[in-house]
């Protein structure tokens, strides 16, 4: 089955043109970005096209090039960590829905963290894989770490997109070790058709400078944590760090060398096991009344948190909407569904 896609586009704060792709139907999952992406390029990925299939096949999975990037506007003079929030923000704004799940690969993580913290109410579940509450600069604890951080920089503005197989293999085996010819190929291409040399540099030395394991021990998002023990990109201690900062979060320690987890390798089915797991998507569909009574999303998110037992005003609080608005809407529900109480809906709700 072609797997098939929308692309739109938002504008940032500073008029900065974002583009924003989607795939499958369901509760949405928002990829927040990471260093490269380009949404169009990746739908054919021997790399990224298998994460598009997972994460659509319940969901609808949203995810968005990053300024300077892809699809998104190219030439760009703020290519800051502030202007990466806020493109962020710019993106989780056009999501009609009320809450989402928030997916954070690598440096997404850190951006994912701070918005969890800003929004709440808008992330019902926070997804790290392989990412970090410190960037190799921050964390560079010698000369010798923080003269590696520098180096890499220099390295990617010299070789980047550069058909040498030295440099290639080079930034290959940083992120996909484990992979083949055909996705390490991709992967020089990519380099190529998402970005100049010089914004990935750039993008890639502000990456550096993330720290945002202080505000990672504020969270109250559910989270899960997963890293593999491998990551020559990421140290796997990176991943113990927010696990371990996290309150109450899940941590999953991944049997793999590779930063993007690959289809084909144990680890890929470990990590969307624990996912589905950690989004209730492992248990039987809703009761067919329910599924036939026609919901909206939003009317099917809050239908959950009536299950989960909380009032309306709780409810409220979690949404950020009013305590009547909540109400009129409950009352749209059970009309929908054929019930005229809270417990009739309920019960509707848990039954096979």
């Amino acid at each position: 089955m072609k797997l098939s896609q929308s692309i739109r586009f938002c504008t940032s704060v500073d008029g900065t043109r974002i583009a924003v792709a989607s795939c499958g139907e369901g509760p949405v999952i928002l990829r927040a970005a990471h260093w490269l992406s380009h949404v169009d390029y990746d739908l054919e990925s021997p790399v990224w096209r298998p994460w598009l299939q997972a994460l659509s096949a319940r969901n609808r999975f949203v995810r968005y090039d990053p300024r300077g990037c892809g699809l998104s506007d190219r030439h760009v003079a703020d290519l800051s960590l502030e202007a990466w929030h806020a493109d962020l923000d710019c993106v989780a704004a056009s999501i009609e829905e009320p809450r989402f799940v928030l997916l954070g690969l690598s440096q997404g993580g850190a951006l994912s963290i701070a918005y969890a913290l800003r929004h709440p109410e808008r992330v019902s579940h926070l997804v790290l894989l392989n990412a970090y509450g410190q960037g190799g600069r921050v964390r560079a604890q010698t000369e010798a770490e923080r003269l590696e951080a520098e180096t890499l920089v220099n390295f990617i503005r010299i070789g980047w997109g550069r058909d040498n197989p030295a440099f290639c293999q080079f930034f290959t085996n940083l992120f996909i070790p484990d992979g083949t010819p055909e996705q390490h190929r991709w992967w020089g291409d990519l380099e190529r058709e998402t970005a100049t040399a010089d914004v990935a540099a750039q993008l890639l030395s502000q990456m550096q400078g993330i720290d945002v394991l202080d505000l990672a021990a504020k969270i109250r998002v559910p989270t899960l944590i997963a890293h593999s023990r491998g990551d020559m990109r990421v140290p796997f201690d990176e991943g113990c760090k927010l696990a371990a900062a996290i309150p109450g979060a899940r941590f999953v320690p991944l049997e793999s060398k590779n930063h993007v987890l690959l289809p084909d390798e144990p680890a890929w089915a470990v990590f969307q096991a624990e996912l589905a797991a950690f989004l209730g998507q492992d248990q039987p569909r809703q009761p067919r009344a329910i599924r036939e009574a026609g919901l909206t999303p939003a009317e099917a998110a809050l239908l959950d948190l009536v299950a989960e037992g909380l009032d309306n005003r709780a409810i409220a609080e979690r949404l950020g909407k009013s305590v009547k608005t909540v109400r009129n809407q409950l009352s749209v529900i059970f009309s929908k569904l054929g019930v005229h109480s809270r417990s009739q809906a309920i019960v509707m709700t848990l039954s096979k």
